[in-house]
C-alpha cells in the first residue's frame, strides 16, 4: 500500500565449505556468497563464526572467506584428482537442506566433464554421489583422505540429486584458491 514505508527484506542462503588452513581459510563455491554483506560459518559443534570474503572467481565458481577469530582449525588439504580413475569411491561432504556434516558415498563416474558456455575454464569431475541443495562448496574426497574435489554443480530435472553430480577438480580447486589467497582475483588473458 502507498502508506506502508518499504520494507526490507533479508535473504538467507546455506552452502558448504572446507579448511584449508589452520589460520581459517575455507573454501566455498562463489554462488554460495556471491552478493553477500554477511558470512557466516557454522561449526560441527554450532559455534557461529563470522568470516570475511578473501576473493572470488566467478568464471570457475570459487571463492576463499576467511574466518575473523583466531585458530588453529583443523583443515584438509588439496589432493590429485588425476590419481582416480572411473569406479574409484568418493566420499562428497556437505550441508544439504541444512543437514550440516552430512556424507554420501559414490564413484567417479566420469571426468573432464564440460557444462557448456557457463563453465569455460573447468573439465568437472563426475560423480554418483548424492549431491543436493546446500551440498555446494563441500569437499569431495577419494578414500585416502585427500580433496580431489568441490561440490559444484548438479543436473536435475526435479532439483534434487539424481546422481549426477559434478565437482570441481582440485588441481584447478587449488591453483585459482592460492591465486585468490595471494591476488583476491584471478586475472585471464583473452584472444
Amino acid at each position: 500500500q502507498e502508506d506502508n514505508p518499504p520494507r526490507s527484506r533479508e535473504a538467507r542462503s546455506l552452502g558448504s565449505g572446507f579448511f584449508i588452513s589452520k589460520d581459517g581459510l575455507v573454501v566455498t563455491n562463489n554462488h554460495v556468497v556471491e552478493g553477500a554483506t554477511t558470512i557466516q560459518i557454522v561449526m560441527s559443534d554450532g559455534r557461529e563464526l563470522d568470516a570475511e570474503l578473501v576473493g572470488v572467481d566467478a568464471p570457475t565458481d570459487l571463492a576463499v572467506v576467511k574466518v575473523k577469530q583466531p585458530g588453529p582449525y583443523p583443515y584438509v588439504q588439496f589432493g590429485v584428482s588425476k590419481d582416480i580413475r572411473k569406479g574409484d569411491w568418493v566420499v562428497a561432504l556437505g550441508n544439504p537442506f541444512g543437514l550440516g556434516g552430512t556424507a554420501t558415498a559414490g564413484i567417479l563416474s566420469a571426468d573432464g566433464r564440460e557444462l557448456g558456455a557457463g563453465s569455460p575454464y573447468t573439465d568437472f569431475l563426475q560423480i554418483d554421489a548424492p549431491i543436493n541443495r546446500g551440498n555446494s562448496g563441500g569437499p569431495t574426497f577419494d578414500l585416502k583422505g585427500n580433496v580431489i574435489g568441490v561440490n559444484s554443480q548438479i543436473l536435475s530435472p526435479s532439483g534434487g540429486s539424481v546422481g549426477i553430480g559434478f565437482a570441481i577438480p582440485a588441481e584447478l580447486a587449488k591453483e585459482v584458491t592460492d591465486t585468490l589467497i595471494k591476488n583476491g582475483r584471478v586475472s585471464r588473458g583473452w584472444l
